[in-house]
């Protein structure tokens, strides 16, 4: 047969293997104002990776194949491994990365009843800070929100901070918990202002679940969808021993943001500091991952899909160094010997480096297929292997937490599932998760299930994000 030959309808079939001279030639395939993007077209042995460059800033896709061929002339199953890394991660650490980015950011603080005393002292103490950290080219807004909602400082430059700081200082503890209302005051306030080029975010320090408004589990998600699908991003800060841990994990999956368990009132300034810190690198915002199987293909993974039917996949922001992987799990019915694109897609994503410019990549998912058992039967690349597993290990944890919460495993056996998880978790370099389920073993054999399920409840959030820095 001749491997040239374009039979296939739907132009998947690439022909014979790239020659060496192939290999080593690149193709420019397209440019937005000073960027252009660069890809080799494909590379049968290992990886095929292409990057979009700003003067300080850039997005890079690399494309791992699970194996260097599959088997041909019947069903197969094969991974792919896809890191999306923001650029300038060691020159920002050197100060060679630009300026910071701006932000149009909105602080949404719970003072309802149970933050009287120490919490809502700390909060103000947090609100301080990040007014310390910003600057005239950083538009603030400031909700508060208890049975009702107050709108303490609406959007404004950070110019003159002591009046700021006034405000937030005659703030006073009231009644119920408004986490409904309040949010949708936040996203008419960040909204309400230009958003182009800055890290847009509501970050939102809650201790107790909603008790007045719309209090509905679903109802809470999904609004924090709604917020997302407006291009803002909500972070969630559960403090204390009460608040719902499920509600606030669920809404920060949806909204694209972080979640934090702050377990003592001192920490709170400090967990501001952090999140402020990551929203001031931040790269690139609304990402949106679309992959779309090619004919003879299904997608199990990262969302179920059939052959030539397309999803979106909503990624978290990028800060500049951080990597988000996705790991992609294709099932092939019964393929013809060559090359073969089995799966394209496309990265969507504002690109905060060149003041928030909208840009759109091409990713092609490129496999030989082969009749040679040696080769489709050699082991799965260990970077693949391991991100595979990484990506389970967010199954894993739920499991865990909902058996506890339901009396399904005991607290002997969720720390046996942890420390499992724990050492995969550091194997694969994932040492935030890791130290995260540490914290929760160490809660467990002090008796306190509620501050393990709590903690981990983020690390369940941060594995699905799948990023790392």
């Amino acid at each position: 047969m001749d491997l040239t030959q374009k039979f296939d309808p739907n132009k998947t079939q690439l022909g014979v293997a790239p020659t060496a001279a192939d290999l080593n030639r690149t193709q420019v395939i397209g440019g937005v104002g000073n960027r252009t993007q660069v890809m080799a077209p494909f590379d049968p042995l290992k990886t095929t990776a292409f990057t979009a460059a700003t003067a300080f800033d850039g997005i890079q896709v690399k494309v791992t194949p699970g194996r260097e061929a599959t088997m041909a002339n019947g069903p197969a199953r094969e991974q792919f491994l896809l890191e999306i890394t923001a650029g300038g991660g060691a020159g920002a650490a050197m100060g060679m990365a630009g300026t910071r980015t701006p932000m149009n950011l909105c602080l949404v603080i719970d003072r309802s009843g149970s933050m009287e005393g120490a919490p809502l002292e700390y909060a103000k103490q947090a609100c301080n800070h990040v007014v310390d950290l910003l600057g005239p080219n950083d538009i603030l807004s400031i909700v508060t929100f208890e049975e009702y909602v107050d709108v303490l400082m609406a959007p404004q430059r950070v110019t003159n901070k002591q009046p700021i700081k006034d405000g937030v200082s005659r703030l006073m503890p009231g009644n119920t918990t408004n986490l409904y209302d309040g949010l949708a005051m936040a996203a008419q306030q960040v909204g309400s202002t230009e958003t182009q080029g800055r890290a847009t975010r509501l970050v939102v320090l809650t201790d107790g679940d909603p008790t007045a408004g719309i209090k509905d589990f679903s109802a809470l998600v999904n609004h924090a969808g709604e917020i997302k699908q407006r291009g803002i991003t909500i972070t969630f800060l559960g403090f204390g021993p009460d608040y719902n841990e499920e509600l606030l994990a669920a809404m920060a999956k949806k909204a694209g943001g972080n979640y934090y368990y702050i377990p003592q009132p001192q920490l709170i300034p400090e967990v501001f500091r952090a999140e402020l810190d990551k929203l001031m690198t931040a790269s690139a915002r609304g990402l949106n991952l679309t992959l779309k199987p090619a004919r003879w293909v299904s997608m199990r993974a990262p969302e179920l899909a059939m052959e030539n039917q397309e999803v979106v996949i909503p990624l978290a922001d990028l800060e500049r160094g951080a990597t988000i992987t996705q790991v992609v799990d294709l099932e092939f019915k019964n393929h013809p010997l060559g090359w073969y694109r089995v799966c394209s897609g496309k990265l969507a994503y504002d690109d905060l480096g060149s003041g928030g410019t909208a840009i759109t990549e091409e990713i092609d998912l490129v496999i030989e297929f082969t009749a040679d058992a040696a080769r489709y039967s050699q082991p799965q690349n260990p970077a693949v292997a391991g991100a595979a597993q990484v990506a389970l290990a967010s199954k894993v944890v739920e499991k865990t937490v909902m058996g506890l919460k339901t009396g399904a495993i005991t607290a002997m056996g969720a720390m046996q599932e942890l420390q499992k998880t724990q050492m995969l978790l550091a194997s694969q370099g994932r040492t935030a998760e890791a130290q995260e389920v540490t914290m929760a073993l160490r809660a467990l054999q002090s008796g306190d299930a509620s501050g393990a399920e709590k903690t981990l409840m983020g690390t369940m959030v941060n594995l699905d994000q799948g990023k790392s820095n």
